[in-house]
């Protein structure tokens, strides 16, 4: 025991001679990489400034984006957990990394862990003429015809959630009711029916929606996978949902190849993976990519990840928005009325959502003030020229921030004002590099289009049917990440109906 302790006394500087080392070349490596970029001078040794990214990412965000805004760079640097990252403010500097996105320049990876949680053959990995392959093949789901089957179905789920809030506000009267967590259940649920429709019974809905809360739990915790910890769980989460709509593509190509109507997004893309199929077997040639039961599974995973969160963010940010600006919510329930009415009992129609152009113009303007996913990571691949005197070095975690963009530009950018996308004004043409909600470059998002109407659906819904208001308490409007970002009282409200009654949509029982 005493020679143990004497040769631990005798190896202890050494050791600590060897830490200290390995923290002076850490310190050295960041600050080369580092250069004049503004930033950190120092960092924590080894972890970086990763637990305040995990403590308050808002906070974290907002000081990298003060060192971006004190020169003249567009762009700050930083440490976490080993890696150097640069967080990109300037909108033309954000779309060299989203242009290029290849294997000698940008990776993205949408989340700083991703790989380890959504796996390698996730779609937003995909690069090159793979990855245009394969959006071709996607590209059918977002047609008219098929946007069209997607409002039927969104309708019926938005009206059914709406009652069952405004029955839970007068259940907990007079306290007010969070909508972060009910608007997500409804943004499930939507997305289930859109992209999976009659594959998804009861029973695996409701293991879908608790494998999901798994994932969200995750996604917001360090890449710690092991047994017990919430990475695991995400992770073995993701693989459970991937593997459930995998079967459900399995059913919607059984029903497809009877030549039976679409009635859910799987459906209009087995429609045309079917045909594909079909010529590659008359051809002697084997299955063509991307058609397996599994590989489709994972792809519909990515929309569902992309769809449901940044859906929840821009709900709760617009019934903020609206209850802060009256005379907004006053023009909105005006346009609807003149176009709409819940007791029609008839859906609102492709072409009544094209009328409501102010409401259209509300919804771009909360998705342009309050952009879900603020920040969308890249890993550089090589050193990269971002600048004439900056290069990026390879390896590096880059964030181009999506947020920073959308109030350079437009005209008073601090202001909620929807008229900027007027036909008057167009801000949305005029200063469209700054809008970059959807990203841009090959990987822009494909179903921009889908996530608008959705939005454009809920507000039109909402403001028809009841009547809110907002809990205001100190801070309440507060950015926090949950991952994308929501009022930080996860938009606490008072709810009553506005209506005499809640209209019935018997006609698309069917598509349920």
């Amino acid at each position: 025991m005493a020679i143990s302790l004497f040769n631990f006394t005798q190896l202890a500087p050494y050791f600590i001679s060897f830490l200290l080392f390995l923290i002076l070349l850490e310190q050295i490596s960041y600050l080369r990489k580092k250069r004049f970029v503004p930033g950190p001078s120092l960092v924590i040794p080894f972890v970086g400034n990763a637990i305040s990214l995990v403590g308050n990412p808002t906070k974290f965000w907002e000081v990298q984006s003060d060192f971006a805004k004190s020169s003249n760079t567009g762009f700050s640097a930083n440490y976490i957990i080993g890696k150097f990252i640069l967080f990109i403010r300037d909108s033309e500097l954000s779309h060299k990394v989203f242009a290029n996105v290849r294997p000698d320049a940008f990776h993205l990876v949408g989340h700083p862990f991703g790989k380890k949680l959504f796996g390698e053959h996730n779609l937003i990995y995909m690069m090159g003429q793979e990855h245009k392959d394969l959006r071709r093949r996607i590209a059918p789901n977002f047609t008219p015809r098929a946007l069209s089957t997607y409002t039927e179905l969104q309708q019926i789920i938005i009206v059914k959630h709406l009652q069952m809030w405004v029955k839970l506000s007068s259940e907990n009267a007079p306290n007010s009711i969070p909508l972060r967590v009910i608007a997500r259940d409804m943004n499930l649920e939507t997305s289930q029916a859109v992209f999976v429709g009659p594959y998804l019974g009861l029973e695996a809905r409701e293991r879908f929606k608790q494998d999901y809360f798994y994932f969200n739990v995750g996604v917001m915790k360090l890449p710690f996978d092991y047994p017990g910890t919430a990475f695991r769980n995400a992770r073995l989460a993701v693989d459970r949902l991937v593997k459930t709509l995998g079967t459900c593509t399995g059913h919607s190509k059984e029903r497809m190849e009877r030549g039976e109507e679409p009635s859910c997004l799987i459906d209009y893309w087995m429609q045309d993976t079917l045909r594909e199929i079909a010529e590659t077997k008359a051809a002697g040639k084997p299955p063509p990519p991307y058609s397996s039961d599994t590989e489709i599974g994972g792809y519909l995973f990515d929309f569902l990840f992309a769809a449901q969160d940044a859906s929840t963010s821009s709900l709760l940010w617009a019934v903020t928005l609206l209850d802060s600006h009256p005379d907004i919510l006053s023009k909105v329930r005006e346009e609807v009325a003149g176009i709409w009415t819940p007791e029609s009992d008839a859906l609102i129609t492709a072409d009544q959502l094209r009328e409501m152009k102010y409401t259209q113009a509300v919804a771009r303007e909360v998705v342009r003030y309050r952009p879900p996913a603020t920040l969308v990571p890249h890993i550089a691949g090589e050193d990269f020229p971002l600048t004439d005197s900056y290069t990026i070095p390879k390896g590096c975690i880059v964030f181009p921030s999506a947020f920073d963009s959308s109030f350079q530009g437009f005209t008073e950018p601090d202001r909620f004002d929807p008229d900027r996308f007027s036909e008057e004004r167009l801000e949305d043409q005029i200063f469209k590099r700054n809008f970059l909600a959807f990203g841009a470059g090959p990987h822009q998002c494909l179903g921009q289009r889908y996530a608008l109407n959705h939005l454009v659906l809920f507000i039109a819904l909402f403001v028809s049917l009841i009547d809110f208001k907002r809990h205001r308490t100190d801070g309440c409007d507060e950015i926090v990440y949950v991952p994308t970002i929501c009022p930080k009282d996860d938009c606490k409200v008072y709810l009553k109906r506005r209506c005499t009654r809640y209209p019935s949509f018997p006609q698309i029982g069917s598509l349920l």
